[in-house]
């Protein structure tokens, strides 16, 4: 039986303890599921290949027709406190002027 690696220091020396596992180098103990829910952490990255997060503030970067409206989000516009969600439209945001909205990341870098 192999177990895994630390998921803090990424040491290969961890042990089994009452059903916890322990890395002896940095002390880190965690639950045996714990370590591959945070590598199924949602992975958002915006135009230019950087990492998104929520909270993070993001710039339009191409003039987007608003379904249901006659007005265009802007080359630009500054969108702030985005939240990253599954799906196509993977950023959910309110925009002023505009009100709650879902954008696609292709469509914005981080600012």
């Amino acid at each position: 039986m192999s177990l895994p690696h630390c998921p803090e220091c990424q040491s290969e020396y961890t042990y089994e303890d009452n059903g916890l596992y322990v890395c002896p180098e940095c002390g880190h103990e965690w639950q045996p599921g714990e370590a591959a829910a945070e590598s199924d952490a949602l992975i958002v990255k915006d135009a230019n290949g950087n990492l998104l997060a929520d909270g993070d503030s993001v710039t339009v970067i191409k003039d987007l027709k608003v379904k249901g409206s006659s007005s265009m989000l802007k080359i630009g516009t500054k969108v702030k406190n985005i939240r990253l969600v599954e799906g196509d439209h993977n950023i959910d945001c309110k925009i002023e002027g505009f009100g709650p909205m879902k954008l696609k990341s292709e469509f914005v870098k981080k600012s």
